[in-house]
């Protein structure tokens, strides 16, 4: 077994330099496998095979060098740790080889080791001046000082010296074994076919976590659940994959032809499908044409190629050289995390213009002239994952944070997750609105923005409604559409608590509000307290008070609804109001009476209450409504 976490390497360079025949030396695979490989002799699609180097595997990904099949290589390339870059002894560099070492780097790449092959084809004069064109074009690249190992398939000369330079760059590789448990599962599918007995079989390179067989994952951007019966491995079956290896996953419940290359399978809840990415954009120096703003691409992210339109977020135009904030408008749902490379190619005629990092995987549109944005965006770039994870919890809003949502957002480690939150808590950056369900980790701007808007909110309720002492929550949270329910009453009772507002958690006011009635206004309020408080326990219906008072009923209810808010009125039902005195003289009627019967027939309470029956059976639902009383039978008995 390997006492080391296993690599990918990944092969690059020119059609015909003899990548495949150079694995095939090595691992005694031959990775070309469909017939029209066979046929033409050519890599068309990706090949797999692996190495084990003194207790380092490597798992091999071999790519196609025509140009036509530049995607086929990008699907690959993608997951890989270091590169093996090929150049023809007898050819040298030649455009695939140009195009490739570009893409490496796009994609990150870090390590790498060159091999000249076909040397029992070239003079070692002629070997001599490939390897100083070699050297030339690798200035200033990750491949720079990397060893360049003279090869040939044919003699065997120079494959172990390439052992050897192998397993001494996979000993700079700096990455400790990952955990068992914590890291999200995540796998982007580079192939799905269909075994006899078994069903689908999709394959890819595990890019990070650990999968068991049994294990329910994600199938995106689909968004259905599937689940493992069967792993293998470097050509073995397995319980486990884990991160740096090639793996096979049997999970029949997907179709093959459903489950293609581009699509990923994930930890549930850690990816999540979105058309909006905001990334930092690069074009290459070497790039024949700029990027213009609302200009289309080629994605490549993942194993997957995508069309997106590009939003500068600055400039109109990004020359050769340059980079900027920029969003990408997918055609399709794609998968990605924070910091993930990728790269842009022109829409025709295809050629590798760029590529970049993303900075935010599931993201809002930004206006292009948005500065405030562009700059609260930077932190993403941070080596700092604490500044980092205060950036996406921001973002975030006041939606429900998870340490997969940190992970995905800011690469911090979900083991990471808990300290990085509780630091920046303690530094005030970021707090807990709420408890329970209902907790929502805020960023301390973004509550200001949500205080702000709940004030704003309050201050154009009252003054659209004066007379209204306070705006039901239902309401406010109607009128605040872009947060849920939970966030919204959060931050009400912080403010309730800041003594901003009045209130509680079905009504809220502002602490300085207060109804502001007119000389006519004020009247009328005080004629129609006094004419329910005349009435006793037999009040007025509206229309009846409104011909009474002689005042149209849609300038009564207004001050009928304040007179409820001030606790001058009590609300029986729809339409039928009791002055507060009344409702206590009600309540003091009826407690002895309940106390000494144990209970009190409708006809019972209509004598102790002196009122037809018109006006004691909403009396007795409002006592029932609000305690005091409930109904038994045909009875009632104190509540």
């Amino acid at each position: 077994m390997p006492s080391q976490p296993d690599l990918i390497l990944g092969t690059a360079g020119h059609i015909d330099h003899g990548k495949t025949a150079l694995v095939r030396a090595l691992t005694g695979i031959d990775t070309d496998t469909l017939g029209e490989e066979k046929r033409r002799g050519i890599s068309i699609d990706l090949g797999f095979a692996h190495l084990d180097l003194d207790g380092q595997r490597l798992g091999i990904v071999d790519v196609p060098g025509h140009e036509r099949f530049i995607k086929n290589m990008l699907a690959g390339a993608g997951g890989i740790d270091l590169a093996l870059l090929v150049v023809a002894a007898d050819d040298s560099v030649m455009p695939q080889t140009r195009e490739h070492l570009m893409i490496l780097q796009l994609l990150g790449v870090t390590r790498g080791v060159i091999a000249l092959t076909k040397l029992d084809l070239a003079e070692a004069s002629w070997i001599d001046l490939v390897e100083q064109e070699v050297r030339e074009l690798t200035s200033g690249t990750f491949l720079e000082n990397a060893p360049i190992i003279r090869t040939s398939t044919v003699t065997g000369a120079g494959l172990d010296d390439l052992r050897s330079a192998l397993a001494g760059v996979c000993e700079t590789v700096d990455r400790a074994p990952e955990p068992a448990h914590g890291v999200p599962f995540r796998l982007a599918v580079d192939r799905s076919f269909v075994l006899p007995g078994l069903g689908t079989v999709v394959t890819g390179t595990v890019r990070s976590g650990r999968v068991a067989v049994g294990d329910e994952l994600d199938w995106l951007p689909v968004g259905r659940t599937v689940r493992v019966r069967g792993i293998h491995s470097h050509g073995a079956g397995t319980e486990t994959a884990t991160r740096g290896q090639r793996a096979a996953l049997n999970i029949p419940a997907a179709h093959h032809t459903e489950i293609i290359r581009g699509h990923e399978v994930a930890s549930p809840g850690y990816l999540v499908p979105a058309t909006l990415l905001t990334v930092r954009l690069n074009v290459l120096a070497t790039s024949p044409w700029p990027l213009k703003h609302r200009g289309r691409v080629r994605l490549y992210l993942g194993t997957s190629e995508i069309m997106a339109g590009v939003s500068l977020l600055g400039p109109k135009m990004l020359e050769p050289g340059e980079t900027c904030v920029a969003q990408l408008y997918c055609a399709e749902p794609v998968v990605a995390v924070c910091r993930q490379p990728f790269v842009i190619r022109a829409e025709s005629p295809l050629w590798t213009i760029g590529g970049g990092s993303v900075l935010q995987p599931v993201a809002n549109r930004f206006s292009r002239r948005d500065e405030h944005a562009v700059r609260r965006l930077e932190p993403l770039e941070s080596d700092d994952e604490y500044v980092r994870a205060a950036a996406a919890v921001y973002f975030n809003a006041a939606r429900p944070l998870t340490g997969y949502d940190l992970c995905r957002d800011a690469c911090v480690s979900p083991l990471r997750a808990g300290p990085v939150l509780a630091r920046l808590d303690e530094q005030g950056i970021t707090f807990v609105l709420g408890s329970g369900a209902s907790a929502r980790r805020l960023h301390r701007d973004v509550y200001a923005e949500l205080r702000d808007a709940v004030v704003d909110a309050l201050r154009r309720f009252h003054h659209e409604s004066p007379l209204m002492t306070a705006m039901p929550v239902v309401t406010l949270a109607q009128r605040l559409h872009y947060l849920d329910r939970a966030a919204v009453l959060g931050v009400v009772r912080r403010l309730l608590g800041e003594n901003v507002l009045t209130g509680n958690d079905q009504a809220v006011a502002m602490a300085d509000f207060a109804p502001v009635l007119t000389q006519a206004q004020q009247r009328l309020h005080g004629a129609i307290v006094g004419a329910f408080e005349a009435a006793g326990l037999t009040p007025p219906a509206v229309a009846e008070l409104s011909r009474d008072l002689d005042v149209a009923e849609e300038l009564l209810r207004p001050i009928i609804e304040l007179c409820v808010d001030q606790g001058h009125l009590a609300r029986l039902g729809d339409g039928m109001f009791l002055h507060c005195d009344q409702e206590a003289l009600a309540r003091r009627r009826l407690e002895p009476e309940l106390r000494a019967s144990g209970g009190l027939a409708m006809s019972e309470i209509k004598s102790v209450l002196g009122v037809s029956r018109k006006y004691a059976v909403p009396i007795c639902e409002y006592l029932d409504r609000i305690g005091f009383t409930r109904r038994v039978d045909d009875r009632r008995v104190l509540a």
